[in-house]
């Protein structure tokens, strides 16, 4: 029996936190920190700057794994975690104001690209009138793909800054494109089911999707959505946090991205 994704995330949430119980309050403890990843790749590139804090700083680095964009800035905000890793800027600042959170960022992470993928054409001219595309549904990166349309002249928006931008904000949709607002995780089931999807690294590459052979539509290197190590507002000058993100920004995490990622993660903090 499949679990509804909300329900994976909760379960996993629950059981991280029951399975961590038992370590100790990492609030008071300088060599312990729980940080919050996306389920899959960047877990794993994760695992690789653990073993590095655990080698040069005697750091307990304990990952908490999620499947959905809200639990883990949850997490962190009721204290479960110090730390998340997963999250871009405009994403982030869209989740403060909505929500009220008082976080800070410590470090940056790296950019990973968004992509637009299809199961029944090989070129965006291909696209046939009133063709549906599937979009994620989360804060900024709907409108993220939404301005990557703008820019290949398929669509207009009102405003092609807005990084939150949704449908509404289509001034002129002149193929008569469908709109199909997805949770981020589901998308790449989708592709059967629509003529077009935007999907974002973290699920395309598990997905089989290659960014660089697959994408019909890409960002480049030059994205403004570099991910982020994010910790509630006063936490980013602790010693530990500060080691977290040295052991994160070094060559051997870059490398380890690089493998599991094709080339489709790019060093931020560079």
């Amino acid at each position: 029996m499949h679990l509804p994704i909300r329900s994976l995330a909760l379960a996993a949430l629950t059981l991280g936190s029951v399975a961590l119980a038992g370590c100790g309050n990492s609030e008071t403890d300088d060599t312990t920190v729980k940080v919050g990843t996306m389920s899959g790749p960047e877990t794993t590139v994760m695992e690789t700057a653990k073993k590095i804090a655990k080698d040069k700083y005697g750091l307990d680095v304990q990952i908490v794994e999620f499947t959905d964009y809200n639990s883990p800035n949850a997490a962190l905000a009721d204290g479960s975690l110090d730390a998340n890793a997963y999250q871009h800027k405009p994403y982030l600042e869209s989740m403060v104001n909505d929500r009220g959170y008082k976080f800070a960022t410590a470090g940056a992470t790296f950019v990973y690209p968004i992509g637009a993928y299809s199961k029944r054409y090989d070129s965006i001219d291909d696209l046939p009138e009133g063709a549906t595309i599937a979009i994620p549904n989360d804060p900024s990166n709907e409108g993220r793909s939404l301005i990557l349309m703008d820019k290949k002249g398929l669509i207009t928006l009102k405003d092609n800054t807005d990084l939150n931008a949704t449908p509404m904000d289509i001034s002129e949709n002149p193929h008569n494109f469908k709109f199909n607002e997805i949770d981020a995780a589901q998308l790449p089931r989708t592709l059967q089911d629509v003529d077009l999807a935007f999907i974002n690294n973290t699920y395309a590459q598990p997905a089989g999707l290659s960014l660089q052979d697959d994408a019909l539509i890409k960002e480049g290197p030059d994205s403004p959505y570099v991910n982020l190590i994010v910790v509630r507002e006063g936490d980013q000058d602790k010693e530990k946090i500060k080691h977290l993100v040295e052991a994160y920004q070094t060559d051997e995490v870059a490398e380890k991205a690089k493998e599991l990622f094709k080339g489709a993660a790019v060093p931020g903090w560079e």
